[in-house]
């Protein structure tokens, strides 16, 4: 290894703090984006971040296997949107790198306003969800928002639980722990679209996605069965003050 023992120890460190907000509330990306931004553009960072965390994505919803065996059906439905989109938005950015690094500064900005607000649909949600799914019609629009969900997923990524929570409420997939675990899934399962598309277009630099990613598996493994003791609102509000602090040095530098 060239590089100093430092960095590998960071780039491990923040992967496995980010599986473990993956699987609590989210937002692991804000952690293992920035700092891989710091030796490499970040298109490839990018890539490379998704590969890390992708593992780990797997571990978490393993740790919601019982929850997840409840949902089969729903999980099934989903699917096809969101490997579609995942697809699409990680070609997206292979096909124009230079504006994904401008939006960067924008990207993570609205990944810190939808932790922002996800308190409050949380809320909204244990107040509005439905004993039962919502007709065929409702359902079709659904997926088509699944599909745009992924897309966004497939091109950034953090903050696409919120995103899938919301909808999951409409669908009236069962409680918080029913619908974390199939956001869970579907999150993995639109990363693996991205990851596809970011090997294919050689955006991942496999020297640092290997060992973030098994540091990336255990934490994903930890943070979906201490998920209950875990105090979410600290979890949450750290995402979202690490997303705004990125957010302005992003758009300062």
């Amino acid at each position: 290894m060239t590089e100093p023992v430092g960095t590998y120890v960071f780039l491990c460190a923040s992967a496995f703090v980010a599986g473990v907000m993956n699987a609590v509330a989210g937002g692991g990306t804000l952690l293992t984006f920035p700092a891989l931004t710091s030796i490499m553009p970040a298109a490839f960072a990018n890539g490379t971040s998704t590969v890390a965390l992708l593992p780990g994505s797997f571990a978490g919803a393993l740790g919601y296997r019982k929850e997840l065996s409840e949902s089969r059906r729903f999980v099934l439905r989903m699917l096809a949107p969101s490997l579609a989109g995942g697809f699409l938005g990680a070609w997206l950015v292979g096909k124009d790198t230079q504006t994904f690094a401008v939006l960067v500064p924008w990207l993570i900005l609205t990944a810190a306003v939808l932790f922002l607000i996800q308190q409050p649909v949380a809320r909204w949600l244990r107040k509005r969800r439905p004993d039962r799914e919502p007709g065929a019609l409702a359902q079709v629009g659904l997926i088509g928002f699944q599909f745009l969900v992924a897309v966004y997923g497939g091109y950034f990524g953090a903050g696409i639980g919120i995103l899938m929570l919301a909808a999951l409420g409409f669908m009236g997939v069962g409680d918080i722990h029913r619908m974390n675990a199939v956001k869970t899934i579907l999150a993995a399962t639109i990363n693996t679209a991205s990851v596809v598309e970011f090997v294919r277009v050689g955006l991942v630099d496999w020297h640092y996605a290997g060992v973030m990613a098994a540091s990336a598996i255990a934490g994903g493994y930890v943070g979906a069965r201490v998920a209950l003791r875990l105090p979410q609102p600290v979890v949450r509000w750290t995402a979202t003050a690490i997303g705004f602090g990125l957010a302005l040095y992003y758009f300062v530098t």
